[in-house]
């Protein structure tokens, strides 16, 4: 939100130019006429013109001076203003409807850009690619997450995990979003858990090292500190959730299936619901619901609202089988939360 203006309330003074005239203007003026014994200046009577044959002459009804020269050029400019402005004869005088027609015309042929897009562009700088790398995991998710990306990569679903560096296992692929800029990561702690080494990518290409800070278990939350940042890394806002109500507009970014950044948009469908793990393991309270497309490879994404700022961190998605397929119910971590992890509450 734009900060209104302060105006300032001292006098205003006249500038340098005006305040000389009225000097010179001063001094050559004729100097007043000595007081007298009341302390009142003295002013001498007006001179008359005098005939010697007729006498004094009759002082003259108006003569121009400064004040009515000025009147004079102000009504004349009144004048011709008016006339400027007057209706032409035979115009036709735009009433409310006509108005309207014109705004609905140009609705109907100009596209307006999506709002999701607006805010996805706000947002994009600040989300990261997050890989993390060591012994591969034989969960579902994670064998999920292994066909998704090599058929990403026009590779057969099972085919070997060789994404990344020599010697090392892909054992799962994530999102995170930056908070600080001097590279403070969240994410999610189910994408780095256990992991020998994490890399992530910035928006402009650049790889970097990153380590676990901190971590909270109990809403799946990890903060990563990158070793090398972009010179120019602009960090996320983050937006207090107490007026989120369902049906507002938001829209998840990330790396589904490392495919990215991508964006999706959709409602808030529920606030303060609770999930549990489909292994059992867990169980997560005081979520965001959301209906955006979200896959493996979301988590630790942002959801934002359409002014681009973070309301939550995305953390699961709703399965009734074990395929690990979107069908309409994941969730979010409440930014209230994810920004407690880094130690730093925004609200």
């Amino acid at each position: 939100m734009r900060r209104p203006a302060f105006y300032s309330r001292s006098p205003r003074t006249p500038p340098p130019a005006a305040a000389d005239a009225a000097d010179q203007a001063q001094a050559h003026a004729p100097a007043s006429a000595p007081a007298g014994r009341a302390g009142n200046a003295m002013q001498l009577a007006p001179l008359q013109s005098f005939d010697p044959r007729k006498g004094p002459l009759k002082k003259p009804g108006w003569q121009p001076g400064r004040r009515s020269f000025a009147l004079l050029v102000l009504l004349s400019a009144a004048l011709v203003g008016g006339a400027l402005w007057a209706p032409r004869p035979g115009a036709k005088a735009l009433t409310q409807k006509d108005i309207d027609a014109a705004v609905l015309r140009t609705l109907q042929t100009n596209t307006l850009p999506s709002p999701a897009a607006k805010a996805a562009d706000i947002i994009r700088p600040s989300v990261v690619r997050v890989v993390s790398y060591g012994e591969e995991k034989n969960t579902p998710e994670a064998r999920t997450q292994k066909r998704g990306r090599n058929l990403a990569k026009g590779k057969p679903p099972e085919a070997p995990n060789d994404g990344g560096p020599t010697g090392e296992v892909e054992r799962g692929v994530g999102t995170g979003v930056v908070i600080v800029d001097k590279g403070l990561i969240l994410t999610n702690l189910h994408v780095v858990a256990g992991a020998d080494k994490i890399r992530v990518t910035f928006f402009d290409g650049l790889e970097a090292i990153a380590t676990v800070t901190s971590v909270q278990p109990e809403n799946d939350l990890a903060v990563l500190q990158a070793q090398k940042v972009p010179d120019d890394l602009i960090p996320a806002t983050m937006r207090s959730t107490a007026d989120l109500r369902p049906g507002d507009q938001v829209a998840a970014v990330g790396f589904p299936f490392g495919i990215g950044p991508s964006v999706s948009a959709g409602v808030v469908s529920g606030l303060k619901r609770s999930f549990r793990s489909p292994e059992g393991k867990q169980e997560l309270g005081n979520l965001i619901q959301f209906d955006a497309a979200a896959n493996p490879g979301n988590s630790g994404g942002p959801l934002i609202n359409m002014d681009g700022e973070v309301l939550g961190i995305v953390t699961a998605i709703l399965n009734p089988t074990q395929q690990r397929t979107f069908i309409g119910i994941a969730f979010a971590v409440p930014i209230e939360n994810a920004a407690a992890a880094a130690g730093s509450p925004p609200f």
